[in-house]
């Protein structure tokens, strides 16, 4: 395993508990972007998030938001699933790894990327933050049901 892989840095947690993690990931990545794609769509944002990756169309936004949606899951569940050990505490942890996902993705990333002006925080930014609040709320709350689950 690599140096730097969760297993080597924490030779506590087995493949079997790694494995688990990424479930939880990927099962919460997906049920908290679906509530946010589904947000973004009857707010337009969608085809914005295609730009990122050069395609302008609502669909390839999704496509690309549900990416994302997944890596992200993956980035609380794999390093942070201590943090995630009952459904009220998942909740508040959700909540501020959305709002941490609201600052670095669409403050500081995508307009950098876009070549917008960041950290711009109007109408739009807003209900931004109550879509990524959902998301993580969404994310955590699915993944202490994974995580709880039988082996």
């Amino acid at each position: 395993m690599s140096a730097t892989s969760p297993v080597a840095r924490h030779p506590h947690i087995s493949a079997l508990h790694l494995g688990r993690r990424a479930a939880a990931g990927v099962t919460g990545g997906i049920a908290g972007g679906l509530v946010f794609g589904l947000l973004m769509a009857m707010m337009g944002m969608l085809p914005m998030v295609a730009s990122l990756v050069g395609l302008n169309s609502a669909g390839a936004g999704f496509g690309v938001h549900m990416v994302i949606s997944v890596l992200i899951g993956l980035g609380l569940t794999v390093h942070f699933a201590g943090l995630l050990s009952s459904y009220g505490k998942g909740a508040l942890v959700g909540l501020a790894y959305g709002a941490f996902w609201w600052i670095l993705g669409p403050l500081v990333i995508m307009p950098a990327i876009l070549g917008m002006p960041m950290l711009t925080v109007d109408v739009m930014a807003g209900l931004s933050l109550l879509g990524h609040l959902a998301y993580g709320a969404i994310l955590a709350v699915v993944a202490v049901r994974v995580l709880k689950g039988r082996a």
